[in-house]
């Protein structure tokens, strides 16, 4: 894509990036891609703010010099460190060494660390500005938005606030960057709800306390380092996230996540009926195969749902595995306030629950009582598989 103005003489120059497979080197983006938001400032003074990987470096360079000779640049702004913001300043400074990179103290200590950049540093404080000639930077520092050095940039003159990681998100842009130009609003509030619960959702509090810095700062575009640039309402990203950090301390939405795994169906045939109870009562259940389905999907319906059912059978005394694997993803995420139960079958002997209970108190979870049952599953062992669901679904609803 071309360099596209957002503002007069303020431009995306940024790359999308539809052939890596994982982003962070975890999750999940080979269907959905994923934009590195750049932008270029044209001013007396010209400024960079945020980079992009190291992969796009030639398509990065290439945007740049269809607005401005590199020889012309001034500043880059650099406000999180992590490379995939930050991965072509290697090679920026040694095509363009007269750039000034200004970042946050920790910053200045992160480029030395990660690429043996010392000299041409200038640390910014919280608040403080810089003019371009017509346009004036101001700098937010937003520590653990999502690491501790991360800042924003607020161009003050026309209200355009480069985010960084906050409001951004997982997807590729379809042409149009701008939210305006959306035709599929469903897909990308649904990546970014992803990409907020796989990638900040830890720093929850952080999240709110920018957004509390912020609110009276008047905003007319928000272009995050990610995801659409939102300029007809950029309201809208914001409330969602402020709605999706919330969720860090309190139950969740009435819903249910059912998470199994099953070796030879038994645990699977009794999570049909269980599902079946669920849905029977009305509330909204979330089914996924643990064994075929990447945590990161499951992790955005475990932050929202107040309630948990896990379907996994007994493997060798411990919970099935990539069930085990999804609920330590949660206990790193840290999903708190939920109530949980557990069903699934077992051999010659039990040891799932055990393993369950122990993931329970970890995660601060409510448990309910289990359901196990030996080897495969009976008609009675299905009967009450549904009317489990039930009770454990009336609970979800009734405890909202």
């Amino acid at each position: 894509m071309p360099p596209v103005p957002i503002k007069p003489d303020i431009y995306w120059i940024g790359v999308n990036d539809r052939t890596s497979d994982l982003f962070e080197g975890m999750w999940p983006i080979t269907r959905e891609g994923i934009s590195y938001n750049t932008y270029l400032i044209d001013d007396e003074k010209k400024a960079i703010v945020d980079l992009t990987k190291s992969l796009k470096t030639d398509e990065f360079l290439d945007q740049v010099h269809q607005l401005v000779g590199l020889s012309e640049l001034d500043y880059v702004v650099v406000n999180h460190m992590e490379p995939d913001h930050s991965g072509v300043l290697r090679t920026l400074r040694r095509v363009a060494p007269q750039v000034t990179i200004l970042g946050t103290k920790k910053t200045r200590d992160m480029l030395e660390a990660f690429y043996g950049v010392t000299e041409n540093v200038r640390v910014v404080g919280d608040g403080e500005t810089l003019s371009l000639g017509e346009r004036t930077l101001r700098f937010f520092s937003t520590p653990f938005v999502h690491w501790p050095e991360t800042m924003m940039t607020y161009v003050e003159e026309e209200g355009v606030l480069f985010s960084c990681d906050a409001f951004g998100g997982y997807g590729a842009l379809r042409g149009g960057i701008f939210d305006d130009q959306c035709t599929d609003f469903g897909f990308y509030e649904k990546e970014a709800l992803r990409y907020y619960v796989n990638i900040v959702a830890v720093f929850s509090r952080p999240v709110l306390n920018a957004i509390s810095k912020l609110e009276s700062v008047p905003i007319s575009i928000i272009a995050p380092s990610h995801g659409l640039i939102w300029r007809e309402h950029p309201e809208r990203i914001v409330e969602l996230y402020q709605h999706w950090a919330g969720y860090a301390g309190e139950p969740g939405d009435v819903g249910v996540t059912l998470v199994y795994g099953t070796m030879y169906g038994n645990t699977e045939e009794v999570m049909n009926a269980v599902a079946q109870g669920i849905s029977d009562e009305g509330v909204p259940v979330d089914i996924f195969d643990a064994r075929r389905t990447h945590v990161s999907y499951i992790l955005p319906s475990l932050w929202t749902n107040r309630g948990v059912m896990v379907g996994a059978p007994t493997y060798e005394g411990s919970l099935f595995p990539p069930v085990a694997q999804v609920l330590s993803m949660a206990a790193t995420k840290r999903i708190r306030n939920k109530t949980a139960s557990h069903f699934g079958s077992y051999g010659w002997s039990g040891g799932a629950q055990r393993e369950f209970e122990s993931f329970v108190e970890e995660l601060k979870w409510e448990m309910t009582e289990p359901f196990e049952f030996n080897g495969g599953a009976t008609d009675e062992d299905l009967r009450h598989g549904e009317a489990y669901g039930a009770q454990f679904a009336r609970m979800i609803r009734e405890s909202a």
